[in-house]
């Protein structure tokens, strides 16, 4: 496993499923062309990238150029690092016809592939490991900070993305994945203690 500084933006959610096995870094998916619309989630990227950074692993094919340009249209050009995977012909095993240009997108592309690109993009290698992740915000501390499972957590929660400036329609594993990004354990226990 491969851990980086920046946070990994993808276009998709089997891509986002893909890297989580292999690089212990928060990654955001965009909807793929829902991004263009999605005002809250490029300001949630443009944050993002302004605290830590961000690297841009889209697909080699023109959709993912497109996502990849018009990222770089919000976000600075100082807070972007860019993998790019190579265009490989093939589909995706889930898929039961190859895309229309007939490549393999990110998820389909081997484990190495993408560690390759990473690591020729720039990014900032924290380090490497046999599978061993990093210390991050968990489900279960969103439990104990009662932000999810009481009765009171959906308040608590609207009141926190609130105070956060984060879309208001995250699903918990969303928010989990923004609140890593941005925050440690102990900065979100003071947030939730000004909060409560």
């Amino acid at each position: 496993m491969i851990s980086v500084k920046e946070t990994i933006i993808v276009e998709g959610r089997y891509d986002k499923i893909k890297l989580s096995s292999i690089v212990d870094t928060p990654v955001i998916d965009t909807g793929g062309f829902r991004i263009f619309k999605d005002k809250e989630k490029q300001n949630l990227i443009k944050r993002i990238a302004r605290q830590r950074g961000i690297l841009i692993l889209t697909d080699s094919d023109s959709g993912g150029f497109v996502i990849r340009n018009f990222l770089k249209g919000f976000v600075p050009e100082s807070c972007i690092k860019h993998a790019y995977i190579p265009q490989l012909k093939g589909k995706e095993k889930r898929k039961s016809e190859a895309s229309k240009e007939g490549l393999l997108g990110v998820e389909g592309v081997a484990d190495e592939v993408i560690v390759k690109a990473i690591k020729n993009s720039g990014a900032e290698i924290l380090n490497e490991s046999t599978g061993v992740k990093r210390s991050q915000i968990r489900k279960t501390d969103l439990y104990e900070l009662g932000l999810t499972g009481r009765d009171n957590s959906a308040y608590l929660r609207a009141k926190l993305l609130k105070r956060l400036e984060l879309p208001s329609y995250l699903t918990t594993n969303a928010m989990l994945s923004a609140l890593n990004c941005l925050y440690s354990l102990e900065e979100l226990k003071k947030l939730i203690n000004s909060i409560k």
